[in-house]
């Protein structure tokens, strides 16, 4: 029996597990297909909410939490699998803010750097990058990560560590009781139990868990994205306008996102979405109307209230424990969010107050 069970392998289960490995501790991670196939890979990477100021500040505190945790986990993970996440530090722009004072206000704050430039200098950072009006912000500390091999990387990771088990392709059905207490779960490939448990579904989180009179407020949110494949360095920093941003790779491809539908669990891509992204990245990038785009896919974000995340043990289940609910930002936070709740599993100091994060019955519609 594992000290731990996670159910959910994307990248906030298994940086978990990573996390409680680490410690010592027995885990295995139950996910009903392979690790780090569906939001984690689904995203953008860039390692911060897209306009951060608008944000509560406990999003905050994690998120500055986790983006200074981004370098060292990335060449952790280069160095032991070899497959690297593509960490890339160039800053981004952003282009047409309309609450520019605000922005520079909270950058004041927190200590961020965070500069209003002029034209001349975003033509010099992105020479082909559209400017439409004469002044732009620029956060030159920002960076972002490759998330599919960030997931394939901490894939790898688990697999080398005895203390962890990949149950991959293994559906959980319902939770397994021994006098009145949850101790594991019955899945399509049997039941597994532990001395605590820890549910990281991100969007399918909710439907886990009624079966514990839960209601957890998490629900799907769609995004659709594109990527073009461009001549290596056609642009090199994450550049963001009116909600829509374009991510570069180091090898060419240039990620644009995203739409936000709500579309149940939904996962189909359609035209509309395609022109609208299309049109966004162009008015950006005016040079990519030449460039095909190679890809079009859609994931589901775990949309929550207010967009913080549920981190704790659930109201009268004092062994099971919850970790969803991050909308948009669940690469963002992950490093911070699974610190956090390792804090508690092991019973060290907190990162950062937990209190706003607690799935409290009063949190829960309860």
């Amino acid at each position: 029996m594992s000290d731990f069970l996670i159910i959910g392998g994307g990248v906030i289960g298994m940086l978990t597990a990573l996390q409680l490995a680490d410690a010592g501790q027995h885990v295995t991670i139950i996910e009903r297909g392979t690790c780090g196939k569906e939001a984690s890979w689904a995203g953008g990477g860039i390692v911060s909410p897209l306009y951060p100021w608008r944000y509560a500040p406990p999003i905050s505190q994690l998120s500055r939490w986790s983006e200074g945790a981004y370098p060292t986990l990335a060449l952790r993970l280069l160095e032991e699998t070899g497959i690297d996440p593509e960490y890339r530090q160039k800053g981004l722009l952003y282009l047409n803010v309309d609450d520019e004072e605000r922005a520079l206000g909270w950058a004041r704050q927190v200590g961020k750097p965070l500069v209003q430039v002029d034209a001349d200098f975003v033509h010099q950072k992105e020479p082909d990058v559209a400017i439409t009006h004469e002044n732009a912000l620029w956060m030159p500390t920002l960076g972002s990560v490759r998330n599919p091999r960030l997931g394939q990387a901490l894939r790898a990771k688990l697999l080398t560590m005895p203390r962890v088990t990949l149950q991959e392709h293994c559906e959980m059905h319902d939770f397994l009781r021994r006098d009145g207490v949850v101790v594991g779960v019955n899945t399509s490939q049997g039941a597994f139990e532990a001395g605590r448990l820890v549910v990281c579904g991100g969007a399918w989180s909710a439907k886990l868990l009624p079966t514990l009179d839960v209601h957890l407020p998490v629900r799907p949110v769609k995004g659709q994205m594109i990527a073009y494949q461009t001549p290596p360095g056609l642009v090199q920093r994450v550049v963001l306008k009116d909600g829509r941003y374009v991510i570069p790779r180091s090898d060419g491809l240039l990620l644009v996102g995203s739409t936000l539908e709500e579309a149940g669990f939904d996962k189909t891509t359609d035209a509309e979405a395609l022109a609208s992204l299309k049109q966004s990245a162009e008015r950006i990038v005016p040079a990519l109307a030449s460039c095909p785009v190679a890809y079009h896919w859609a994931g589901l974000r775990p949309g929550s209230p207010d967009g913080i995340p549920f981190i704790g043990a659930l109201p009268e289940q004092p062994n099971v424990f919850v970790n969803a609910g991050h909308y948009r930002n669940g690469l963002v936070l992950a490093p911070a969010s699974t610190h956090l709740l390792a804090d508690q599993l092991l019973g060290r100091e907190p990162l950062i107050d937990p209190a706003p994060f607690l799935p409290t019955r009063a949190h829960l519609g309860g």
